[in-house]
């Protein structure tokens, strides 16, 4: 088993051009999820706006991002990335969930998602954003 560790940058609206943006610098793939693509459209948001994007480069490069919904706080200063912890079963993710989870704040309950079978967002006792997840097959 592995995990891998990825910066997630969060944006308002900015997403798509982001990541488009990195992938003509680094190359590789480029892989776009909109919430409507999702059946997710949360109120008051743009269907069209990312719910999950990423570049993959050959290179080594890999970065993540989202559009933050309209009805989620967001401050480009205070939460303008998350770190993305991966695993490849829900054991090994829940061992490292329940570790970060002490003194943390839950964000999103560890538990099955439409998109991967664990997926859960913590703010660590540091103030650090952990989006931790199990590749699904959309995720590569």
């Amino acid at each position: 088993m592995s995990v891998t560790t990825t910066t997630h940058v969060n944006f308002r609206g900015d997403a798509r051009a982001a990541l488009e943006f990195y992938h003509r610098v680094f190359g590789g793939h480029l892989a776009v999820v909109t919430y409507r693509d999702a059946g997710t459209v949360p109120e008051g948001s743009t269907a069209d706006q990312v719910m999950w994007g990423q570049v993959r480069a050959e290179n080594g490069f890999h970065v993540m991002a989202y559009d933050v919904p309209a009805g989620v706080a967001h401050d480009r200063g205070e939460n303008s990335f998350f770190v993305s912890l991966r695993g490849e079963t829900v054991p090994e993710v829940t061992g490292y969930w329940d570790a970060l989870a002490e003194g943390a704040t839950v964000v999103v309950p560890l538990g099955p998602a439409g998109w991967s079978p664990a997926y859960g967002m913590l703010r660590d006792r540091f103030g650090v954003v952990w989006v931790v997840d199990v590749a699904g097959d959309a995720q590569g």
